[in-house]
């Protein structure tokens, strides 16, 4: 199925990124047909628009190959490989950039007009293009990204071959393609009007993006959540996390992510931004440290999770003095739940997308709090296996199904619901719970 235009396809794309609104996100369109499709992602999103220029640096007597790339504020990324294997010296590196340099200021005079780049540093980087084909710009537009301080980088696109979204994945922190096959032929196929867009329509749609932005509100809530970066002292580690925590929240939810995910999920904060919203408190934790995490056992080490949360549910209530609860994705939820059965004190679990089939099955009969398993209609496996777990439980629990997801909830509206779903289960049982938490303590 072809997509009508770029502006459509904007439109499809938009939809399965919505788990990022309302994050601090930066939407980035590759000019030139990429920026059609960034502008409405970026609209759909509420998200600030600009353009990312790069510049390939080609060996000069085989362009193609690429020894590096370029982009604003003198970002400069190089592939040793290339230079070690073509023996590139110094001035021809300098010749090659000097001259790339001048085009890419150019190119970003002619499309900002003179307004500032939108900053980048600390902020999830959406990159949309009209496609894939080699997929070299997108690649060197993520190492550029990177460079500019990026915390996190979504590459979106509507189209790509197989194997290039397979490859991209190592330098995107997510990579989403709306349509992947393993032989994609041109870009172009794909679209019913694929006019070649001009600079003056880049140049349109960015200044137009522009004054919606500042003639918008700023999506910033009026009096902003105070929240750290902090350290959390757990079974032999310190791990990093992000607590999120207002003067009046009446509890505070422990994120157990799953495998290969860390605090910096989109998904996750933007489930936790949702009970933030409702006047809750978060801590979105690392559970493994860096080096463990390169080890694939350990995120499968269900037990090592579950020592772990349940040394940092322990340093949170001496933290805040407010009731904890849990909200656990894949293994994390495993985690979860076995962490919460030799304590009491835990108020409401929620898992999405978990795996509490792992949990020890003498844990789960343990386990007291309130559980809501979150599954896709489409997740038919994990489905199954939640369906069992659930048997397991002796205390209230529900397992609720969201029509239409499959295990990462990409599809449109379903992270919404099930962050939803999350919402309403922990504010309804963490709100008889608030009377009984000891006082507040400062932080």
């Amino acid at each position: 199925m072809r997509f009508d235009d770029r502006r459509a396809a904007g439109r499809q794309l938009a939809r399965r990124l919505e788990f990022l609104r309302g994050q601090d996100v930066l939407v980035l369109g590759l000019p030139r047909g990429g920026v059609p499709v960034a502008y409405e992602v970026a609209t759909a999103l509420a998200a600030p628009l600009d353009v990312l220029v790069v510049r390939k640096l080609g060996v000069p007597w085989q362009p193609e190959l690429g020894f590096g790339a370029i982009g604003e504020n003198g970002v400069r990324v190089l592939n040793h490989a290339v230079l070690a294997d073509t023996g590139l010296d110094s001035a021809e590196q300098a010749a090659v950039e000097d001259a790339e340099r001048a085009e890419l200021e150019r190119r970003v005079s002619r499309y900002r007009q003179g307004r500032a780049p939108v900053p980048s540093a600390g902020r999830t980087v959406v990159i949309v293009d009209d496609g894939l084909a080699t997929g070299s710009t997108a690649e060197a537009a993520c190492q550029v990204a990177r460079g500019q301080g990026a915390a996190r980088i979504v590459l979106a696109v509507p189209v790509g071959p197989t194997p290039v979204v397979g490859r991209l994945r190592k330098v995107a922190d997510e990579v989403v393609c709306l349509r992947s096959m393993q032989f994609l032929g041109a870009v172009g196929a794909w679209y019913h009007d694929f006019t070649q867009t001009s600079d003056a329509e880049v140049t349109a749609l960015l200044a137009q993006a522009a004054r919606q932005a500042s003639a918008a509100r700023p999506p910033v809530a009026p009096h902003p959540l105070p929240n750290r970066e902090v350290r959390v002292p757990a079974a032999g580690a310190r791990l990093g996390g992000r607590l999120v925590l207002s003067d009046a929240a009446p509890a505070v939810v422990a994120f157990a992510h799953g495998s290969g995910s860390s605090r910096h999920s989109p998904r996750n904060r933007y489930v936790a931004d949702v009970l933030n919203r409702a006047g809750l408190g978060t801590l979105l934790l690392d559970l493994l440290t860096d080096e463990e995490e390169h080890d694939r056992a350990n995120v499968f080490d269900v037990r090592l999770l579950a020592r772990r949360l349940y040394a940092a549910a322990s340093w949170l209530r001496d933290e805040t003095g407010l009731p904890v609860a849990y909200f656990g994705a894949s293994t994390g939820a495993a985690a979860a739940l076995e962490a919460a059965a030799p304590d009491a004190a835990v108020r409401a679990i929620v898992s999405r997308g978990g795996r509490p089939d792992l949990a020890d099955p003498a844990a789960l009969v343990r386990v007291c709090a309130p559980t809501l398993l979150i599954v896709g209609s489409r997740d038919t496996t994990v489905l199954r296996l939640n369906r069992i777990a659930a048997e397991r439980l002796h205390c209230e629990h529900r397992l609720a199904v969201v029509p239409g997801a499959t295990h990462l909830f990409q599809e449109p509206d379903t992270l919404a619901t099930a962050a939803q779903l999350a919402r309403d289960w922990f504010t309804t049982h963490l709100a008889r719970s608030a009377a009984e938490a000891p006082p507040r303590r400062s932080p």
